[in-house]
């Protein structure tokens, strides 16, 4: 596909959209590193991707926000910034790009990140998140980037966010290697480290932790620097909540606003460290501004532990419902280690005051009565296999096909110019 052929937007300060979100604080030293500088990031309608685009542009780069709007919308792409609707998948769509401009930073972000789903959609998961991850490592090294910064996941460390497997009474899920089991909410809990061994157990986190792999073989053969990081139950504006697939946080609000009880499965006390979207975006964007950064790996997210029923709480408080009613489900897992170990982010990256999960959620339950509600239903038309598939995931109208081409999504759902001025 040549490049004049895309839908390019430009998406300037000029227009009538009024950017959301406070710019942060980077310093001089952040900016001069940034100077002159082009970062292409790809999945720039997504959640996380989103941010970090705006991150990048506060920074003083030249943005190219790539997105195929598969799973994103065009609303959450930052003023400023060069918009292109793409898919990575396409490798003479990429060349083009990359030869029209001088590509400096990759910040790679597209992906469908659905660990539990991932089961069922094998092929698609594999061609989404690790073949079209290939053919734009493929075009940073033909082109001969600065740094790949490549947005990984806590799923290498094992079955933390499994939705599927985590009901499943046959399985015993675990994280890392098999690790022994913490008292997650203990004060001197240690969590996961970039130093445990990587233990993968669904398509998704095999298909991350296989890329990992690749940029580490690119970079013995080629000298391409990389940085890593591993985020973790991120939650925040732009996050969609009507995917049913994914996210507790965004599943309680959406239940929440329909009138719906929240479901917790087993007694609730599952732990799980929530991290709100600016604890974790900004490291992403700073990644290749800090020299001695490149080629590591870094867990990033919150530190402050929680159980289902404490977040379930917090969130019925946010949304102006206390004492919501509870769906009780039978129990489908047994809790493991489920928080990641964070220092070695703080040592390397600028930390600023984590956002308290309070705060945070009254953020996102803000912007969601706003916007979130427009957005559109997260949904597979079909899938690659139906066996075992959660109960509350299949559809009537749901079909198992051989091909399966992802979410039925609307690419836009809602326009730039009807989002309201509000600031977070």
């Amino acid at each position: 596909m040549a490049l004049a052929a895309l839908l390019v937007f430009a998406c300037l300060a000029l227009c009538n959209t009024q950017d959301l979100f406070r710019p942060l604080e980077f310093s001089s030293e952040e900016k001069e590193a940034a100077k002159g500088k082009t970062a292409l990031v790809t999945g720039a309608a997504g959640f996380i991707g989103s941010h970090v685009a705006r991150h990048c542009r506060d920074l003083g780069m030249t943005v190219l926000a790539m997105d195929d709007l598969s799973g994103g919308f065009q609303s959450n792409v930052p003023p400023g910034v060069t918009f292109i609707q793409g898919d990575i998948k396409d490798a003479e769509l990429l060349d083009d790009i990359f030869k029209k401009h001088k590509i400096h930073f990759v910040y790679h972000l597209a992906a469908y990140a659905a660990e539990g789903l991932s089961h069922f959609i094998r092929s698609y998961n594999y061609r989404t998140n690790l073949v079209a991850s290939v053919e734009i490592l493929n075009q940073a090294v033909k082109h001969k980037i600065e740094c790949f910064v490549f947005t990984s996941s806590i799923a290498v460390y094992g079955s933390i966010n499994d939705l599927s497997q985590m009901q499943n009474p046959n399985r015993s899920l675990s994280t890392s290697g098999h690790k022994p089991k913490e008292d997650a909410k203990s004060s001197d809990v240690k969590g996961l480290s970039e130093k445990d061994r990587p233990t993968p157990e669904d398509p998704y986190g095999i298909a991350k932790y296989a890329f990992e792999l690749d940029l580490h073989a690119a970079r013995e053969l080629f000298g391409l620097d990389f940085v890593v990081f591993r985020p973790h139950n991120v939650y925040g504006p732009h996050q969609n909540m009507f995917d049913k697939y994914r996210n507790v946080a965004g599943i309680f609000i959406n239940q929440i606003f329909h009138g719906q009880p929240m479901t917790v499965f087993g007694s609730g006390e599952q732990v799980r460290a929530f991290s709100y979207i600016d604890d974790v975006a900004p490291p992403i964007a700073r990644g290749p501004l800090v020299p001695r950064a490149r080629n590591e790996i870094f867990n990033v997210g919150a530190d402050q532990p929680y159980t289902v029923n404490e977040l379930a709480d917090a969130i019925a408080e946010a949304m102006g419902s206390p004492g919501h009613p509870r769906d009780l489900q039978p129990a489908r897992m047994e809790v493991e280690v489920a928080v990641s170990n964070h220092d070695k982010v703080k040592e390397y990256f600028p930390a600023s005051e984590p956002i308290a999960l309070k705060q945070g959620l009254q953020k996102t339950v803000e912007w969601y009565k706003d916007q979130g509600k427009l957005f559109r239903p997260v949904e597979f038309a079909s899938v690659e296999i139906m066996e075992q598939m959660p109960p509350s995931w299949v559809r009537p109208d749901l079909t198992e096909t051989a091909v399966c081409k992802g979410s039925r999504v609307q690419t836009e759902a809602i326009d730039a110019d009807q989002r309201p001025k509000i600031e977070l």
